[in-house]
Protein backbone atom coordinates (compact mmCIF):
# COMPACT_ATOMS: atom_id res chain seq x y z
CA UNK A 1 0.00 0.00 0.00
CA UNK A 2 1.11 3.00 -1.33
CA UNK A 3 0.47 6.68 1.22
CA UNK A 4 -0.67 9.68 -0.68
CA UNK A 5 1.55 13.41 -0.36
CA UNK A 6 -1.59 14.19 1.70
CA UNK A 7 -0.34 10.96 4.30
CA UNK A 8 3.15 11.27 4.05
CA UNK A 9 2.99 13.42 7.38
CA UNK A 10 5.84 14.98 9.80
CA UNK A 11 5.19 15.50 13.40
CA UNK A 12 7.26 16.55 16.50
CA UNK A 13 6.23 16.06 19.49
CA UNK A 14 7.85 17.10 22.88
CA UNK A 15 6.05 18.15 26.24
CA UNK A 16 7.82 20.40 28.81
CA UNK A 17 9.38 18.37 31.43
CA UNK A 18 11.51 16.55 28.99
CA UNK A 19 14.66 18.38 26.88
CA UNK A 20 14.26 16.43 23.83
CA UNK A 21 11.62 15.96 21.17
CA UNK A 22 10.18 13.04 19.11
CA UNK A 23 10.21 13.72 14.91
CA UNK A 24 8.55 11.39 13.03
CA UNK A 25 8.77 12.11 9.50
CA UNK A 26 8.35 10.80 5.58
CA UNK A 27 10.10 13.79 4.49
CA UNK A 28 13.21 12.07 2.17
CA UNK A 29 15.18 15.08 2.94
CA UNK A 30 14.30 15.75 6.68
CA UNK A 31 14.90 12.10 7.02
CA UNK A 32 18.41 12.52 5.51
CA UNK A 33 19.47 15.83 7.33
CA UNK A 34 18.50 13.83 10.63
CA UNK A 35 20.39 10.50 9.66
CA UNK A 36 23.19 13.01 9.31
CA UNK A 37 23.11 13.92 12.32
CA UNK A 38 23.13 10.72 14.23
CA UNK A 39 26.73 10.74 12.92
CA UNK A 40 27.56 13.50 13.49
CA UNK A 41 25.79 13.85 17.27
CA UNK A 42 25.78 10.09 18.46
CA UNK A 43 25.07 11.25 21.91
CA UNK A 44 22.20 13.98 21.16
CA UNK A 45 20.46 12.47 17.61
CA UNK A 46 19.39 9.29 17.64
CA UNK A 47 16.83 7.29 15.09
CA UNK A 48 14.74 5.26 16.93
CA UNK A 49 13.24 3.69 14.96
CA UNK A 50 12.54 2.90 10.82
CA UNK A 51 8.88 3.17 9.89
CA UNK A 52 6.63 1.20 7.24
CA UNK A 53 6.68 3.02 3.59
CA UNK A 54 9.85 4.95 4.30
CA UNK A 55 9.17 7.23 7.62
CA UNK A 56 11.84 7.54 10.49
CA UNK A 57 11.89 8.48 14.00
CA UNK A 58 14.10 10.11 15.81
CA UNK A 59 14.84 11.91 19.23
CA UNK A 60 16.48 15.16 18.92
CA UNK A 61 17.43 17.84 22.01
CA UNK A 62 14.44 20.23 22.47
CA UNK A 63 16.50 23.53 21.34
CA UNK A 64 16.88 21.88 17.61
CA UNK A 65 13.35 22.58 17.37
CA UNK A 66 12.09 26.26 15.82
CA UNK A 67 9.85 28.07 14.42
CA UNK A 68 10.83 31.17 12.18
CA UNK A 69 9.15 33.99 11.05
CA UNK A 70 8.34 33.41 7.13
CA UNK A 71 10.40 35.51 4.35
CA UNK A 72 8.61 38.58 3.11
CA UNK A 73 9.40 38.54 -0.81
CA UNK A 74 11.54 41.62 -0.03
CA UNK A 75 14.15 39.69 2.05
CA UNK A 76 13.77 36.79 -0.12
CA UNK A 77 14.59 38.70 -3.56
CA UNK A 78 17.53 40.88 -1.59
CA UNK A 79 19.14 37.69 -0.15
CA UNK A 80 19.13 35.86 -3.35
CA UNK A 81 20.43 38.83 -5.34
CA UNK A 82 22.89 38.88 -2.47
CA UNK A 83 23.31 35.28 -2.91
CA UNK A 84 24.30 35.35 -6.52
CA UNK A 85 26.20 38.36 -6.30
CA UNK A 86 28.89 36.22 -4.00
CA UNK A 87 28.46 33.20 -6.26
CA UNK A 88 26.77 31.18 -3.74
CA UNK A 89 25.26 28.28 -4.66
CA UNK A 90 22.52 25.92 -2.65
CA UNK A 91 23.96 22.08 -2.72
CA UNK A 92 23.75 20.32 -5.78
CA UNK A 93 23.37 22.86 -8.40
CA UNK A 94 25.90 25.06 -10.02
CA UNK A 95 26.61 28.45 -10.93
CA UNK A 96 25.62 28.32 -14.48
CA UNK A 97 21.93 26.81 -13.31
CA UNK A 98 21.58 29.72 -11.00
CA UNK A 99 22.28 32.58 -13.77
CA UNK A 100 19.52 30.57 -15.56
Amino acid sequence: MKLSRYEQETVINFNEEEDTASVYTHNPKLREKLLRLTVKYPDKVRLERREPHGAASFIVPKSCVSVREPYSDARRAADSKRAKEAKICPPDRSIRSQNE
